[in-house]
């Protein structure tokens, strides 16, 4: 547990405040911080292993913040507060912590369970999105490099068949036929990316539900968890949101009769997305759509793969074979995505 000697870099009164660990969030440590028993403010610590540069997160979120206030824009944006001296963090012992107000009559969801819950989470990233119509995005600064970069993702792979672990390899292989057999979806990635028509917008790039605050009513009130914030494609939010919220079943599941898409999902989806996108986006944009979900599954898949050919050296396992399962798991989820959306 952290102490109180962090909250001195806001506050004087820094005793008067009571610190607790929130949520699970699988990057960031997160606390609570509250004052008689009334949450307050969030406090998290950034995760610098995932986040190598986060004085880039706090321009990107200081640029965002300008753009809203000078174009007049009516959105809720919760950003974090400075520390007395003016910094955007305050640090202690080599890590970054930032503090945000706490957004009362507001909660998250770990997952999605109704066509109502994707369809106002859908709204409030479409929303997000097309606040920033007409910013310069080329100042925003790539906090995580070549994130949603699925060419790049590919050349991962191909590395990790060649260098990887030959049992394992062996032990995949019908897992890498299936792999390589959907190598078309790589090749319109490389299309769409070289294509004048596709924009480079103000993404999120990582829009599970839980990074939408809603109400008591289940309204949607805005989005939360600004650190991927770049410049992106439409495919990378649209298609992080089919990903997660389709399928009862999560990238976890081993029972594949629970992996599948649910198409009154599919649709509250498009719908809340297009609620404020349908006339910022051009033909070719609305076009792909349906490929948002495909290039997300499959990524997904792809790095579940790789690095379960690299002896799972970047995602957390709970046993030796999980990086196997979720491949299979996201290859079921694609195959189903295709049969049901084509």
């Amino acid at each position: 547990m952290i102490g109180n000697h962090i909250l001195y870099q806001y506050f004087s009164d820094a005793v008067d405040y009571h610190i607790a660990l929130f949520g699970n969030g699988l990057i960031h440590k997160t606390y609570t911080v509250s004052r008689a028993s009334v949450p307050a403010y969030i406090l998290q610590e950034v995760n610098t292993a995932v986040f190598k540069t986060p004085l880039d997160i706090a321009s990107n979120l200081d640029a965002l913040s300008q753009f809203l206030k000078e174009n007049k824009k009516e959105i809720f944006f919760p950003t974090p507060i400075s520390t007395k001296n003016g910094d955007p963090y305050a640090i202690a012992s080599n890590a970054y912590f930032r503090l945000t107000p706490f957004v009362e009559g507001t909660h998250s969801l770990d997952a999605c369970s109704t066509a109502d819950q994707a369809y106002e989470a859908a709204l409030q990233f479409g929303k997000f999105t097309a606040a920033f119509k007409g910013m310069d995005v080329s100042i925003l600064k790539p906090t995580i490099p070549r994130f949603h970069d699925l060419a790049f993702r590919w050349q991962q792979f191909t590395e990790a068949m060649q260098h990887g672990n030959k049992d394992r390899i062996q032990q995949a292989s019908t897992v890498i036929d299936q792999i390589q057999n959907d190598f078309t979806i790589v090749s319109r990635f490389q299309s769409i990316i070289s294509s004048s028509h596709f924009l480079q917008r103000v993404t999120h790039h990582d829009t599970k539900i839980s990074n939408v605050l809603l109400n008591e009513q289940g309204k949607g009130v805005c989005v939360i968890d600004l650190d991927t914030v770049m410049s992106g494609l439409l495919i990378s939010d649209l298609g992080d949101m089919f990903r997660t919220y389709l399928s009862p079943g999560n990238e976890e599941e081993t029972d594949l009769s629970q992996v599948f898409v649910r198409p009154d999902f599919y649709k509250a989806i498009i719908a809340g997305y297009l609620e404020h996108m349908n006339d910022v986006l051009n033909k070719e944009e609305l076009d792909a759509i349906n490929y948002a979900g495909q290039f997300m599954i499959y990524m997904q898949a792809l790095r579940f793969l790789t690095d379960f050919l690299n002896d799972d050296t970047y995602y957390g396992i709970k046993y030796p074979l999980n990086n196997y399962d979720r491949t299979i798991n996201q290859l079921a989820l694609l195959d189903h995505y295709k049969a049901v959306t084509l």
